[in-house]
């Protein structure tokens, strides 16, 4: 009898002590990291996670902007059709926007500046607070195409308080749009697209120092200008960055030519110890690294954003057809979709195809 009383008091110890180590495990796991300062391609734990979704994720969004913070949820912005107005969606997962409430955080002005064209927002949280860069037309001059800032303190950018920050000032006054900011090495940057009436054709991309979120400071360096034949199809045009880290890299990929079939994208690389002022520093690829195929058309405008476990995911819009009537600007259905990004063995991402429509699966083989 007291044999069979110490063999159930060993088991009961056992299992009490494989309890309490596990709860240890599970209140020790941190809070999921965001995807502050430009995404950057890590691995958060050692669980692969997978999502499965439809493609196209949101119908009838182009420019898309999928930013996953340290909160854990994700947050959504785009285009929308009228180009009237910024929303914001929130989801705790990617598949989840699709479904999620979506909000008009912000409208355009009915005269003067910020009037028209409310295009390619993008939501950064910085130094404990929220901003969106966006571009925006005057009432009144509908192509006074410049970037401007909005400012929020609440924690959650769906609530408080969108305040204006006023036109991010370049060099020069003209045509720029779809600005980007990134930190590295403790100095924050803006990427942003811009016409030079010096050089002529449509936009090239610079890359400033900022003194603070809206502000840059110094000089603008030009990082790219369309020089290839795939760059310059309909318009000579080079816009859309987005910012990867990768290993010692910084890549930034952007998009060329119109926005119909023939939109594509490129892609900058730099080494993380370089001097990313220096143009000099950078080095382009001569070929698209991710166009139309497989019944997707017109592809680009891309950002980054991650799965739980760091997995890269490529966010981008597209059509479902190639022949457009009339301006593309004015056909709606650029589509917001995802897919995964793999990488080369060199440690340079690999673009792939366009998935086509239906349900795919997100995540590292």
């Amino acid at each position: 009898m007291v044999g069979k009383r110490t063999v159930w008091l060993l088991l009961g110890t056992v299992v009490c002590f494989f309890c309490m180590a596990q709860a240890s495990c599970n209140s020790a796991k941190p809070d999921a990291p965001g995807q502050e300062n430009g995404v950057e391609s890590m691995v958060e734990d050692n669980r692969s996670t997978f999502v499965t979704i439809n493609n196209p994720l949101i119908e009838q969004r182009a420019d898309p902007w999928i930013y996953r913070h340290t909160d854990g949820f994700y947050y959504f912005t785009a285009t929308v059709p009228a180009y009237d107005r910024l929303i914001i969606r929130r989801a705790e997962s990617l598949d989840a926007l699709a479904s999620a409430p979506e909000t008009a955080i912000w409208e355009k002005h009915p005269e003067g500046i910020m009037g028209s064209h409310i295009w390619a927002p993008e939501l950064h949280y910085i130094e404990g607070k929220w901003f969106i860069y966006f571009a925006a037309g005057g009432a009144e001059d509908i192509w006074a195409i410049r970037m401007y800032v909005l400012e929020n303190e609440s924690a959650n950018p769906l609530e408080g308080t969108w305040e204006e920050r006023g036109q991010i000032q370049t060099n020069w006054e003209s045509f720029s749009l779809d600005a980007t900011t990134f930190e590295h090495n403790g100095t924050r940057y803006l990427v942003w697209a811009q016409h030079d009436p010096k050089i002529g054709g449509n936009t090239n991309l610079y890359i400033a120092a900022m003194s603070n979120p809206w502000t840059i400071s110094g000089e603008q360096v030009m990082l790219t200008r369309p020089e290839y034949a795939w760059e310059t199809i309909g318009f000579l045009v080079n816009e859309g960055a987005a910012v990867l880290k990768h290993g010692d890299k910084i890549f930034i990929s952007y998009s060329a030519s119109a926005t119909d079939a023939n939109y594509a994208m490129g892609l900058l690389m730099a080494s993380q110890d370089s001097d990313l002022l220096d143009a000099n520093s950078w080095r382009k690829s001569p070929e698209p690294v991710f166009q139309s195929a497989n019944g997707v058309y017109g592809p680009g405008h891309n950002s980054f954003t991650t799965l739980p476990d760091g997995t890269v995911i490529l966010v981008y819009h597209g059509r479902d057809y190639a022949e457009i009537t009339g301006d593309p600007l004015n056909d709606p259905n650029r589509h917001t979709r995802v897919q995964t990004l793999y990488w080369h063995e060199d440690g340079t991402p690999d673009f792939g195809e366009p998935v086509g429509n239906g349900r795919i699966t997100l995540g590292q083989k």
